[in-house]
């Protein structure tokens, strides 16, 4: 980068759809957490994919850039991309939370010699047993494998970004391709502090339940099955003749 990257700007880049819950508790959270003094070191950008809701008067009314995508977590966060001003790139869910001093830990983390990218630890939000074994064990996943996933909060710069061609867009698993396509070219690293981030799809349909499901995403993943296909099938839609 021709700009040191201890001090370069930070574009957090939000994907959402119908989250105006979310996009109302995370937006001021981002700024209680960023310990710059300079606010032109971290801007903020929304992308909807056709939210119903709130989402985007919400969104706008905090004065953070919303602009509108095709629906779709891949599609949207590299349009937020495009858009993004920063050198360095933050993809956040809008049911995650960053920790206080997030700014400082990306850009010292991103200055360790062979590094391309990183993530947070994660934290679950929620007091069930069964979810600190959830975060054991994608924990240390991430640690030796060097593969965090999207709730993550992943990030890296603009210039390995475009270098590697953005997010692959898939209907599911563009975060675990863009980690394997990330690893190729160099380390990445893990922050030991977590970022939080909602229990609400491990509540839905249960911890051991969404646990398996995401394993058996990978699995057929990795032997060859579509990602259309998979994406059907744990929507339920065809979950008989995967």
């Amino acid at each position: 980068m021709s700009q040191n990257i201890g001090a370069a700007k930070i574009s957090i880049i939000i994907p959402a759809i119908n989250e105006a819950g979310n996009i109302k508790e995370a937006i001021p959270t981002i700024s209680s957490a960023n310990v710059c003094t300079q606010s032109t070191n971290i801007e903020v950008i929304v992308v909807d994919g056709g939210s119903q809701d709130d989402t985007i008067a919400i969104a706008q009314s905090l004065g953070v850039k919303v602009i509108s995508s095709s629906p779709g977590r891949a599609v949207q966060m590299n349009t937020g991309a495009i858009a993004a001003t920063g050198d360095i790139l933050l993809f956040l869910h809008a049911d995650s939370r960053l920790p206080a001093g997030f700014d400082d830990m990306i850009r010292t983390a991103l200055q360790q010699p062979g590094t391309v990218a990183g993530a947070f630890k994660l934290r679950i939000d929620a007091s069930l047993l069964s979810l600190r074994w959830v975060e054991w064990g994608v924990n240390l996943r991430s640690h030796f494998y060097q593969m965090p996933y999207g709730d993550q909060a992943i990030f890296l710069t603009k210039e390995v970004f475009q270098q590697i061609g953005g997010f692959p867009e898939l209907p599911i698993m563009e975060d675990f391709e863009l980690m394997r396509r990330l690893k190729r070219i160099g380390r990445v690293v893990i922050i030991p502090t977590p970022v939080v981030t909602s229990a609400r799809r491990w509540l839905q349909k249960g911890v051991l339940k969404t646990t398996l499901l995401n394993q058996i995403v990978i699995i057929a993943y990795l032997l060859g099955v579509s990602p259309e296909r998979i994406r059907r099938w744990y929507r339920r839609e065809k979950f008989k003749r995967i």
